[in-house]
């Protein structure tokens, strides 16, 4: 809690004198994906069977101290996309994550073969480095955040983010920033997230709520759960038809 309040405090080192001006509405973030990038060793002969991009948009909605982070659903958030003579279905993964900023809490929605998961975790500080570098996103101008994750797969997180907006607030788990995160890159293009509409605006009844519909869970156990699925089908869930 310590390196939260720390945190916060960076917002009024980084001069951000309108960041309370206005602390509610919602971010439309465009996410596009690699799949090549993003297949395992062992299948890389799947290339040609498998669309190399796949795109799909969430929104965060936001007040002074919770946000809701979910899919957008579209017309094509599910279609089928040619590929080496087989037809591979591009089916978006629903998840949906809250965060409370005043008591810390993190809530993760996950579906795994159908069935709905709440997993319960705690915002986790990243070792965040500031480079020198701006750009402008949607009219905000953004500095640049970076560090390299030291988990089982090594991913390098570079990060935009405005100090006009509220702090602590971002896309997926990347919330623990003075400022809102706009845009996200990971691996260099494995994964690019970014703002394309941002909207301030009081919420509507329902727009942010904590999710409560699926079962209790702990990251580990959801970890086993993912790790048995994957041994019991071997081209990875993926569903292809003839």
């Amino acid at each position: 809690m310590k390196k939260i309040t720390y945190l916060i405090g960076l917002a009024y080192i980084f001069n951000v004198s309108s960041i309370f001006a206005q602390n509610e509405g919602v971010i439309t973030y465009e996410i596009t994906i690699n799949n090549h990038r993003t297949l395992p060793a062992d299948q890389q002969d799947m290339k040609a069977m498998v669309p190399q991009y796949r795109t799909f948009k969430q929104q965060l909605f936001f007040n002074d101290t919770e946000s809701l982070y979910k899919l957008l659903m579209e017309d094509d958030d599910e279609d089928e996309q040619q590929g080496g003579g087989r037809r591979f279905r591009n089916r978006m993964a629903n998840t949906t994550h809250y965060f409370n900023q005043s008591t810390n809490i993190f809530l993760s929605q996950m579906e795994m073969m159908g069935k709905k998961y709440i997993i319960s975790d705690t915002l986790k500080t990243s070792p965040w480095k500031f480079g020198t570098e701006t750009k402008v996103i949607q009219g905000y101008t953004c500095m640049q955040a970076y560090y390299t994750s030291t988990g089982e797969r090594k991913q390098i997180i570079t990060a935009w983010f405005t100090n006009k907006l509220r702090p602590m607030l971002g896309p997926e788990k990347y919330n623990s920033l003075p400022g809102t995160i706009l845009a996200i890159d990971i691996n260099n293009g494995e994964r690019v997230i970014v703002a394309k509409k941002i909207e301030l605006r009081p919420l509507k009844k329902n727009e942010l709520s904590a999710p409560t519909d699926g079962e209790k869970i702990s990251q580990a156990e959801f970890t086993k759960k993912g790790e048995e699925m994957r041994k019991r089908f071997s081209n990875g869930g993926m569903r292809f038809r003839n």
